[in-house]
C-alpha cells in the first residue's frame, strides 16, 4: 500500500515538473516574440546581432532600453500577482479571492496616485520609493478588509471577504476619480493610463525597484508551502495539528500584500492575474502548494507577457494597456467561476 502511495506521489510530482517545463518553454517563446513586437520591427537576425553586441545604436536603444526592461517587468509582475492571489485564496479558502477583486490593488494604487500627483518626477529616488508607498496603502486596505470580514469564533468568512473587498475597492476607486478631477491634463492622461493597467515603468530603474521584493518574498512563500497545506485543512483542524494559525496567516498575508503592492507600483491596476494564474495552476498540478505556488508564478508570468505583447501588437502604432487585455480574458472567467460557486 505504501509503495502504491509513493508511486502515485511520484507520478503527480513528475506531472507537475512536466507542466512547469512546458510553461517555461511557452514563456521563452513569448519572450522572443515580444522582443520583436513593436512599431519598429526587428527581424530575428537583427535581434540576434543586437543581443551579441553587433547591432546598431538604434537597435540597441530599442531592445535594451525599451523592450527588454518592459518584458522583464511583465514577467516579474505576472509571477508576483499570481502568487499573491494564490496566498490569498489559500488563507481565505475562497477560490474567487485575489488582490484586484479584494481592493488591495486599489489601496496600493491610491497611494501611488497621490505620490505621482504631487511628485511627478521619475528620478531614481521616487522610483524606489513607489513600492514602499504602495505597500503602505495595500497594508492599510488589507487590514481594513480582513478586520471587517473577521467574525469572532468563526474566523474569516469567504463570502464576507469578497463582498467587503468589492465595497472597499469601490470606495478607493471613487476616491481616485475625485483626485483625478484636480489633476492637470498631462498628469490626468498619465494617471488614466496607469489606472487601466499599463506597464509604464519601461527602464531598468523600475526593474531594480521591483526585483528585490520578488526575489525575497517569492522564496519565502515557497518555503511556507507546507504551512499553507495545513491551513487549507481549516482553522480548527490546523490548530489541532499544532499550527499557530493566526501568526502564520498574518505572515502569509503580509507576503501577499507586499507582492501585490510592489507589482502595482510599476504596473498600474492590472487585475485578474491573481485569479487566473492560481486557478490554471490548480487544474494542472493539483492543490498541493509545493507545486501549486511555482506553477502559479509561471502561469501568471506567461499571462502578463502574452497580454502585454498583444496590447503592443494589435493596434500599432498605438497600444492597448495590458490591464485591459487581461480584463478581457479575466472578467468572463471570473463570472464563470462565480456562477459555479456555491457561496
Amino acid at each position: 500500500m505504501q509503495q502504491m502511495v509513493s508511486h502515485y506521489q511520484a507520478r503527480k510530482r513528475n506531472k507537475a515538473f512536466a507542466v512547469m517545463t512546458i510553461l517555461a518553454i511557452l514563456i521563452s517563446i513569448a519572450f522572443i516574440i515580444s522582443m520583436n513586437t513593436g512599431y519598429i520591427r526587428l527581424s530575428p537576425s537583427d535581434l540576434l546581432m543586437t543581443l551579441i553586441g553587433s547591432g546598431t545604436d538604434k537597435q540597441n536603444l530599442i531592445l535594451f532600453e525599451f523592450r527588454l526592461p518592459r518584458i522583464v517587468i511583465s514577467l516579474l509582475i505576472g509571477a508576483g500577482l499570481a502568487v499573491s492571489g494564490c496566498i490569498i485564496q489559500g488563507i481565505s479558502r475562497n477560490a474567487l479571492a485575489e488582490p484586484g477583486i479584494l481592493g488591495i490593488n486599489a489601496g496600493a494604487g491610491l497611494m501611488v496616485m497621490l505620490f505621482i500627483s504631487f511628485y511627478p518626477s521619475t528620478s531614481a529616488a521616487p522610483v524606489f520609493l513607489l513600492p514602499v508607498l504602495a505597500l503602505l496603502g495595500a497594508s492599510v486596505t488589507a487590514a481594513l478588509i480582513f478586520a471587517l470580514s473577521y467574525k469572532r469564533h468563526k474566523g474569516l468568512s469567504p463570502t464576507r471577504i469578497i463582498l467587503t473587498g468589492i465595497a472597499v475597492a469601490a470606495g478607493m476607486s471613487a476616491a481616485m476619480i475625485v483626485l483625478t478631477l484636480k489633476l492637470s491634463p498631462d498628469k490626468y492622461q498619465f494617471v488614466a493610463t496607469w489606472l487601466a493597467g499599463s506597464i509604464w515603468g519601461t527602464n531598468w530603474k523600475f526593474v531594480l525597484s521591483l526585483l528585490p521584493w520578488i526575489a525575497i518574498l517569492l522564496p519565502y512563500v515557497f518555503y511556507k508551502a507546507r504551512v499553507m497545506n495545513v491551513l487549507n485543512l481549516g482553522e480548527e483542524l490546523a490548530k489541532g495539528l499544532g499550527a499557530p494559525v493566526a501568526k502564520e496567516q498574518l505572515k502569509l498575508l503580509g507576503a501577499a500584500v507586499g507582492l501585490a503592492a510592489s507589482c502595482v507600483a510599476v504596473s498600474g491596476g492590472i487585475g485578474f492575474v491573481g485569479l487566473i494564474g492560481p486557478h490554471l495552476a490548480r487544474r494542472l498540478v493539483g492543490p498541493k502548494h509545493e507545486m501549486l505556488l511555482p506553477t502559479s508564478a509561471l502561469a501568471g508570468a506567461l499571462l502578463v507577457i502574452v497580454a502585454d505583447t498583444i496590447g503592443r501588437w494589435i493596434m500599432q502604432p498605438s497600444e492597448i494597456p495590458t490591464g485591459i487585455v487581461v480584463a478581457v480574458i479575466g472578467a468572463p472567467y471570473f463570472l464563470y467561476l462565480l456562477a459555479r460557486s456555491k457561496a
